[in-house]
Parts: structure tokens; sequence; C-alpha cells
């Protein structure tokens, strides 16, 4: 990977930005840490999860692990153009929404992603809380605190220490999945298992769905996290440091998950951090097995967090056209996303949480048309030409609301219905589909087209290039 370091020198461990423009004179990092970073935040237990859903809802091992391969390669490639935005706008994902939908307008997707992201969190702030139980020898509820307590620091750090995480999750993630391997497979052949194939449509496209939906999830949030690679960074290059380190990390869990799904049946599926560690036959390598779902729940619990607080300093700055937040203001909004979400794992631990996931599952709907928009307006309508100062103006060239790119983004919405499939809502034509949830293919394909139909023909706000802020922006507080 090329590495790219700005000449500013040392860079804070605390992070004192917040949604403000990145300077070129605080740009630093280097393209392996995206890499890093998004490896490592894909080798946890929800990524084993949603892979062996792939044969406890009935495909066998073969074409699941080609249907998430696809799956992976389709919605990783979506999600990491968003990632390539970064180091260009030097800003967080969400606030270059208001050039679609202008600058209150943006507001509406931004408040369904702080919903998402905080019952993401809630979800693995639960999941988290069992391991840390198991390790410490201590009260779930007192384990969901720790955890808490742990996400607010490592949020409150930001952007050099997520990162930091990052590469330690990967390495911990990959010592630990190759003796995962070793220990699911130990007896078993696995040509033997690959042999076994029944191919359907309907359950090759469940598995490409699966993934599929998993990766566009990150969509909202992924260029928080490269907003201060150094302007100059190939946006090629970009792109595959977090296309490789997604894809490849989502689908080592998701093998292991179809795997042990597929070996162990009943014994795994519904009992998951119990089986796997479970793996580790001794006391002490259980509790380095415990201390590994801890860390990649840790990982990626912190990475809705932070873009949960990205999302709420978006929302109020919107209104009042301000270009940052403060530190201390920043701090309260972690204390405020990360009590959400702890909240919602303390009372829904037991039952509430799963009827809530159905319901987060379903929210995805309203991100990939989001997804499909930015693209397209980012990639083929402005060609990177933003005006950074306008998105920060209610009264600028973006405008307060965008009526094009509402109304494309709702049609964007209502055209997934019929193919949606989740426990809280299922669309009218899914049973002519074999069951399988295609809602997240029409929700990219037809607001996108739509879109680039509509600007091709709309007067153009779009400047002969991008403009940036000319000064740094000073903190507020």
């Amino acid at each position: 990977m090329e590495r790219t370091t700005s000449s500013a020198g040392n860079v804070s461990l605390i992070e004192r930005r917040s949604i403000d423009y990145i300077p070129d004179a605080e740009r630093h990092g280097n393209l392996f840490s995206q890499f890093t970073l998004w490896f490592g935040a894909n080798l946890q237990v929800t990524a084993v999860v949603v892979g062996a859903l792939a044969v406890v809802l009935g495909g066998d091992v073969f074409w699941s692990l080609i249907g998430l391969l696809a799956g992976q390669l389709i919605g990783g490639a979506v999600m990491a153009l968003h990632g390539a935005q970064g180091p260009r706008l030097g800003l967080p994902q969400m606030i270059s929404s208001r050039v679609q939908f202008g600058v209150y307008g943006a507001i509406i997707p931004l408040v369904l992603v702080w919903v998402m992201y905080i019952g993401f969190s809630a979800g693995g702030t639960v999941l988290a809380g069992q391991a840390i139980a198991e390790l410490l020898g201590v009260d779930h509820t007192v384990a969901i605190l720790i955890f808490s307590a742990l996400v607010i620091l490592m949020t409150g750090l930001g952007y050099r220490t997520i990162h930091a995480m990052g590469r330690v999750s990967s390495i911990v993630g990959t010592l630990a999945f190759l003796y995962l391997f070793a220990s699911l497979l130990h007896g078993h052949a696995l040509a033997s298992l690959l042999a076994n194939r029944h191919f359907t449509l309907a359950t090759f496209l469940l598995a490409v769905s699966l993934s599929a939906s998993w990766q566009i999830a990150y969509g909202p949030y992924v260029a928080d996290y490269s907003r201060y690679l150094p302007k100059s960074t190939s946006v090629g290059k970009t792109f595959l440091a977090v296309f490789g380190g997604t894809v490849v990390g989502a689908q080592v869990s998701m093998t292991f998950g179809v795997l042990a799904a597929a070996l162990a049946g009943g014994r795994f599926s519904g009992h998951e951090v119990a089986f796997i560690v479970g793996l580790g036959a001794t006391g002490a390598i259980a509790s380095v097995l415990y201390l590994t779902i801890a860390l990649g729940k840790l990982t990626i619990t912190t990475l809705n967090a932070y873009g949960s607080v990205m999302s709420v300093a978006t929302i109020l700055t919107g209104f009042g056209g301000r270009r940052e937040i403060g530190s201390r203001t920043r701090l309260a909004f972690v204390l405020l996303c990360v009590a959400a979400s702890s909240g919602l794992a303390l009372t829904g631990q037991h039952s509430f949480l799963k009827v809530f996931s159905s319901f987060l599952l379903f929210l995805l709907v309203f991100f990939t048309p989001w997804s499909a928009i930015n693209l397209v307006d980012y990639y083929w309508v402005t060609r990177e030409r933003y005006d950074v100062p306008a998105l920060f103006d209610p009264n600028g060239r973006y405008g307060r609301w965008n009526l094009t790119g509402i109304a494309v983004y709702a049609i964007g919405v209502l055209v997934q219905m019929p193919f949606v499939a989740t426990g809280f809502y299922t669309g009218p034509w899914v049973a002519a589909l074999g069951g399988v949830d295609i809602s997240w293919l029409v929700g990219i394909v037809v607001p996108g087209l739509l879109y680039y139909a509509a600007l091709r023909f709309a007067r153009s706000s779009t400047p002969p290039e991008q403009i940036i802020l000319p000064e740094p922006v000073a903190d507020a507080e």
C-alpha cells in the first residue's frame, strides 16, 4: 500500500475536529490503515452470524460461499466508493448529502442514520456484554456498563485512536480466526463440505443479499475514517484499500459462519458466542476468545458511536449554519449517543432487541437510495466539484431544501417496498421471489438512474472546480 503522510509533524492523540473541513496541514495517515480498519471491523461475531444465516435458511456450503462473495464485491464496491470521497472532501460522509438534499433536507437521511447506528451499537453492546461478563465473571449489566465506558473513551479520543484500534483488531482477529478455523475443521474434510451442492436461485440470491446489505450499511459513515488522508491521495488506491479490507474481513467471518452452521447445526444457531468460545477447549484459550469477541465488538461499536456523533453534529449545525462544534460539545454528543445505545442494550438485552433488530434491517431500505443518489451526484454529476463553504450555508449554493433530490429519494424508498423481506415488514412480491429480499438492488439502480436523468435537465449549481475553506477553522470553545 502507498504510504501517505502529511508534513505537519506530530498530530494530537485527542481529536479536536468534528464536522469541519480538515485543512491540508492536519492531513495524515496511510492507506494501509484504511485496510486494517475495515478488515478488523469485520472480523467479528455479528458477521459470523450473518454468514451462518445463508446455510440456516436453506443454502449449501459451496453456493452460499459464492453468493456471499458476490454480495461482498457488489456491496463493498458501493461502500468503498463512499470511502474514496474522504481525502478529496476532507469532511464526514453525511454532510456531503447537503449537496443532493439541501442543508435542511439532508436532515431526513441523517435522522435515520442516527437511529440505525444507535440500534446497531445497542445490539453490539449486548453481545460484547456477554463476552465481558464471562471473561471477568461479572453481571451482564456491569459488563455492559464497562463496555460502554470503553466505547466512550475510544470515541472521545477520536480518529487516530480508532485507526490504531483497527490495526490491533486486525492482528488479534486474524490470529483468533486462524485458530477457530483449525479447531472447527479438525476431523472434517473441507472438500466433502464443498462437494455437497444443491443450487437454488432463491438461496443463492439470499446469500448475495445478506452480504451486500452488510456492506452497504457502512456507506453513511465510511468517509468519516478517510477524511484525514492527504488530499493528493489517489482515489483509486483509497477505494482499493477500503474495498480490500472490508471484503476480505467480512468474507473470512462469514465463511466461518457458513462452515460452523453446516457442521454444528443447532449447536451453533442461537448460541453463537458460546459455540465459538467452546472451540477454545481450555480455560486460557476460552478467555482469549472472549477477549477477541469483545475487542471485535468494541471496534465496530466505536465506529457506530463515532458516526452517530458526526450525524448529530451535522443535524444541529445545519440549522445554525455553523462549521464546527467545540470540544466540550463534541464530548456531550459522545455521551448522548453512547448513553442512548447503552440504555437500549440494558433495557432490551433479553427480548426487545430481537424485535428492534428487525426494525433496523427495515431501515436499510432508506439508505440504499441515499447511497445511489450520493454516488451518482459525486462521481457523475458534480464530478467531485463541491463548494465546501456552501455546505454550511442554508442561504448558499445548495439552499435549504433540494426538492429534486428529496423526490428521487422518496421514490427510491417506495419502489423497494414490494421487495422487502424483514421481520418488521414483508412486501407483496417477496413470496414470488422465493422469500428473497432484493430491495437493496432495486434501491441502488432505480434512484441512481432517476437522479442522473433528472439532473441532466436541471439548472446546474455545480462550481467549475472544487471550492474549499480558505483558512483552517478554529476550535469553537
